[in-house]
């Protein structure tokens, strides 16, 4: 089988991304395996941020404002991602929602490998080569951001906004994320943040990405179970219902 045929194969899978609490999220089986998959997901996330700022053609929405920031508060493009995940967690208390595990990992380890990143990798000369390197950060991040997700030990600091916020309001997920990252990228362009071309794409091309890759790399879990009978002592126990990914009808959205 050739790699090609084996991630068509791999996209076709139907997995269960199961709705869990941070405990259950740790009592679900596989812990090692997806520690380790969520770590390797983060660090990639954090790398193809950091090549995303080198080709200097636009970067993702939350990269907008952070950028803008660190115009006007000397810091670090990754020490700025931690702090601006942290204080986006804050916004998770009205909300009433609990971090996980990757929430937090996911809330330092990017910042961490940006910054390593950043350290690394010279400055990219030439349109051609940045417009590959954004190329590639954009289908990186995309396949990073699978990578987490699938690991199911919690949402990103921003999709845990954005889900509560769809929660809480009742209104659609896609016109809370929409409306995030508009609001983001104008505060961030307007404090001095790079919008470009590598924006749009981003925009447009994260999505697909995500969710071609979401089937492959989510790992298998045991579901949450419930144990109830007539009068509310412990029975019978059945599986919670989960959410079916594949490559025709992932709901991801942009990992962070």
């Amino acid at each position: 089988m050739t790699p090609i045929q084996a991630l068509r194969r791999g996209a076709s899978r139907r997995v269960e991304l199961v709705p869990m609490n941070p405990i259950e999220q740790l009592r679900a089986g596989r812990l090692p395996h997806r520690v380790a998959q969520l770590l390797v997901g983060l660090v990639l996330f954090g790398i193809s941020m950091a090549l995303l700022l080198h080709a200097d053609l636009g970067l993702e929405p939350w990269g907008v404002l952070q950028y803008g920031l660190i115009q006007h508060i000397p810091m670090s493009y990754g020490l700025m991602s931690i702090v601006v995940s942290f204080v986006v967690l804050l916004l998770w208390i009205p909300l009433r929602q609990w971090p996980g595990l990757g929430t937090v990992l996911n809330a330092v380890v990017i910042g961490l490998a940006i910054d390593a990143t950043l350290a690394v990798v010279p400055a990219i000369e030439g349109l051609g080569w940045r417009i590959a390197v954004m190329l590639l950060a954009i289908v990186g991040n995309g396949v990073a951001g699978a990578m987490y997700i699938g690991s199911q030990l919690g949402p990103g600091p921003r999709d845990g906004l954005m889900t509560g916020l769809a929660r809480r309001t009742g209104r659609s997920i896609r016109l809370v994320r929409t409306s995030l990252e508009v609001t983001v990228v104008v505060l961030g362009f307007a404090l001095g943040g790079i919008l470009g071309v590598g924006t749009v794409l981003y925009a447009l091309l994260i999505g697909p990405v995500v969710q071609f890759f979401l089937p492959v790399l989510t790992v298998r879990v045991q579901p949450p179970a419930t144990a109830t009978d007539g009068e509310g002592a412990a029975s019978a126990q059945e599986p919670a219902q989960p959410s079916t990914a594949s490559a025709k009808g992932s709901t991801a959205g942009t990992p962070a």
